[in-house]
């Protein structure tokens, strides 16, 4: 038997799809929630996403951790993003979102330790910034980078927004 053929079977980075309904640009994952900007390429793309996503999570969740029920309170929030100026918000405001890991004000009063900021994101794992950062990673593969050619077209720019956002309370 062959070992590549086992690790592409059970690697989900590897798996064949089918037709694509949203265009992921980013993501982070939280201990208790996520945040996702997508873009739906088909009418209701959004919505049958998130709930095949929900659904498989619950599942698995479910399963490993021998139980039953959901797991998720309410459901879903989406917000459409009408200009240029708030999707770059909410891309920088997805990647920052690790940042109340360490320090849950963050956002009203600045960054305390800029370098310990930026190392903790450098090396938080459940996030598309390493992907932005430049580091090739296989968890890359469901970005669509193409959807959003304009924002952030190479490293530093991305960098550059990012620095913006840490240095911006002082």
């Amino acid at each position: 038997m062959s070992m590549i053929k086992d690790s592409a079977k059970n690697d989900p980075y590897l798996w064949e799809r089918g037709s694509q309904i949203v265009s992921i640009g980013a993501y982070c994952l939280m201990p208790n929630h996520f945040h996702l900007l997508v873009t739906e390429k088909e009418s209701g793309g959004i919505s049958k996403f998130i709930q095949k996503l929900s659904t498989a999570y619950v599942m698995y969740h479910n399963i490993k951790y021998e139980r039953t029920g959901g797991l998720f309170e309410g459901k879903f929030k989406s917000e459409h993003l009408g200009t240029d100026q708030y999707l770059k918000y909410i891309f920088s405001y997805i990647h920052l979102n690790p940042l109340k890991l360490i320090q849950k004000d963050w956002k009203e009063v600045g960054i305390k330790n800029k370098k310990a900021s930026l190392n903790y994101l450098d090396n938080y794992k459940y996030s598309s910034y390493l992907d932005f950062s430049g580091i090739k990673r296989k968890e890359g593969a469901i970005l669509d980078k193409k959807a959003y050619p304009d924002y952030f077209p190479s490293t530093k720019n991305f960098e550059r927004e990012i620095l913006d956002w840490i240095n911006y309370k002082e």
